[in-house]
């Protein structure tokens, strides 16, 4: 039996949106049997370590839009990025990793990431990891 195709996220943007993209991403190619592995980086590991991962918020651009959609998603009952992670976990085969260059770049101490994640990585496992990869994005 062949392994399942690899599907890599590099999350490097920690607005709500990217993140949502992410999330969502990362539960459906999870759910289509995909080994799916999200990597944390830059911005994505400070919020991690803040608790904010399910805070909404986005790009000044789009700041006028934010109570809007805000309500909508509220309506709709849209599960938190923190949610699909975990459904990515119940469904398929997930894993979230924080790069460790990462950290140290944010200032973020490995303990405030630890139990968030599935492991904490250098850049060259990463890179072993993604190695061919059916999909690899960058958001």
């Amino acid at each position: 039996m062949s392994a399942p195709p690899r599907f890599i996220i590099y999350a490097h943007n920690a607005t709500y949106d990217k993140l949502h993209q992410v999330a969502t991403l990362a539960l459906t190619a999870s759910a289509m049997g995909k080994d799916v592995v999200v990597v944390l980086l830059f911005w994505t590991i400070r919020k991690l370590a803040e608790g904010k991962l399910d805070d909404v918020d986005f790009p000044p651009e789009y700041h006028r839009y934010h109570d809007e959609v805000a309500r909508l998603l509220a309506e709709r009952k849209v599960p938190l990025i923190s949610e699909m992670f975990e459904e990515a976990k119940k469904v398929g085969k997930f894993r979230l990793i924080a790069c460790s260059a990462g950290l140290e770049y944010m200032g973020v101490d490995a303990e405030a990431v630890a139990k968030q994640v599935d492991e904490v990585m250098g850049l060259p496992a990463i890179l072993s990891l993604a190695a061919g990869a059916e999909t690899t994005l960058f958001v």
